[in-house]
């Protein structure tokens, strides 16, 4: 081979790009496609290591389970009846499967517009050129920087019943009672929307004063030219303008808001009637304090694939935003 052809060939076939991504294929195979397998195989496979064997007969019943595959002592394969049984609503998972999903896409879809729109009106409000004004984005982003568990902490103390700061509050509005938040049935999810809102929106709202501080000034000027208002160039050019920032940004909200579990850790442990679980804090619960592996790890094939539906939507929306 000549040396010509050599760099023809050399040209045509280059593998540094292909070695470059080894270390990142490694990394995902690892940890991300071979957990997720395991998972998968896992969610087919009964084992309740903290109950007696005498009880596992017992234990399982779930749809399309014969009666040789309940005498089966220890771990074994039960198919997909995990997820039959959380289909069905005549059995315990059915009812959980119903409770905590409806909890979490409550959740997701109240948490994540709010969260949204505070973060852009709270950029709209910082968007100043006045003394101390980074005192102001930084009061506004200092929840962030809270760890979940510190920021439930912290609320943990404004809904005490007696003296707690909201219910002083809402004393001071002329509503007499006082609600234990974290335990009530009815208020619990809330509390959790609250904390998390708290928390979140100053975070997006970083995303929006960056957006907004690299908008074309010219657009302004020739709308102030016009004579419009600040609400028509807010919403007839800030808005369309920042229509990729605000795709991110609910992205990443909606992803959050299905892995969040650690302000229900801490707020609503001690609530046991399930109204305020959501998807991943039952994962959490049937894994590690009840042991049931194959309905857990069931729960989370299911949380994979609505992660995986959000990473789609937006890759196409954003391939879409690049026509």
């Amino acid at each position: 081979m000549t040396l010509e052809r050599w760099q023809a060939f050399r040209q045509r076939f280059n593998l540094m790009p292909y070695l470059l991504l080894i270390p990142t294929l490694y990394f995902v195979v690892v940890f991300t496609i071979l957990p997720t397998w395991n998972v998968l195989q896992d969610s087919q496979t009964y084992f309740h290591p903290n109950r007696p064997e005498r009880q596992i007969n017992t234990d399982l019943q779930l749809p399309g389970i014969d009666e040789t595959q309940r005498s089966i002592r220890g771990p074994h394969d039960v198919g997909l009846a995990y997820f039959r049984a959380m289909l069905d609503p005549n059995t315990n998972e059915g009812e959980i499967f119903r409770q905590v999903l409806s909890n979490t896409f409550v959740y997701v879809l109240v948490t994540v517009p709010i969260s949204m729109v505070l973060a852009f009106l709270f950029a709209l409000m910082l968007d100043r050129k006045i003394k101390g004004i980074g005192f102001a984005r930084v009061a506004f982003f200092y929840p962030t920087m809270l760890p979940m568990v510190s920021a439930a902490t912290i609320w943990l103390f404004f809904f005490t019943p007696d003296y707690g700061l909201w219910n002083s509050a809402l004393r001071l509005l002329g509503y007499a009672g006082a609600e234990n938040w974290v335990i009530n049935p009815r208020l619990a999810l809330l509390s959790l929307m609250i904390v998390s809102i708290w928390k979140n929106a100053g975070y997006f709202m970083i995303f929006y004063l960056a957006g907004i501080q690299n908008l074309p000034e010219e657009v302004y000027e020739a709308a102030d030219l016009d004579g419009a208002s600040w609400f028509t160039k807010t919403l007839r050019i800030t808005v369309p303008l920042l229509r990729r920032t605000t795709l991110f940004v609910s992205v990443i909200a909606f992803i959050g808001a299905f892995q969040q579990i650690d302000h229900a850790l801490v707020m609503t442990r001690e609530l046991v009637s399930g109204e305020a679980d959501l998807l991943l804090y039952e994962i959490y619960t049937q894994r590690f304090e009840l042991q049931n592996y194959g309905f857990s790890n069931a729960l989370t094939v299911v949380l994979i694939g609505i992660l995986l539906i959000l990473t789609a939507v937006n890759f196409t929306l954003s391939e879409a935003g690049n026509e």
